[in-house]
């Protein structure tokens, strides 16, 4: 089974979630083109702007990005939410004061192979 036939598998409400790679550009834009929501994993601020570019709904980066990221976003109006990766719930708090859109466990990642 190909990526996208198990995008058209994936229930309506979901949310695709990709890692920034250029294998996935593809299905970057099967989604665009067929209005589906998606989270894109960056690693650094290049990558954030091109999450951007390319429509994500969600850019999703690690702790030690969050607060640049998040200012990024809102000096450059980004369509995007910033999630960021937490491990246990007293991160909430701290994401929360630093102003990050949201923050997203491991177990909230589902892998369809």
């Amino acid at each position: 089974m190909s990526d996208i036939d198990a995008i058209v598998q994936t229930p309506p409400a979901s949310i695709i979630y990709l890692e920034f790679e250029e294998k996935n550009l593809d299905i970057i834009e099967y989604l665009n083109q067929n209005s589906i929501k998606f989270a894109l994993k960056v690693q650094d601020v290049t990558e954030l702007i091109y999450a951007s570019a390319l429509g994500a709904s969600y850019i999703h980066v690690e702790q030690k990005l969050a607060k640049t990221a998040q200012k990024i976003a809102e000096n450059y109006l980004f369509d995007a939410k910033i999630l960021v990766h937490i491990e246990n719930e007293e991160e909430i708090e701290e994401m929360a004061l630093l102003g990050i859109d949201g923050a997203v466990f491991t177990e909230a990642i589902v892998k369809i192979a």
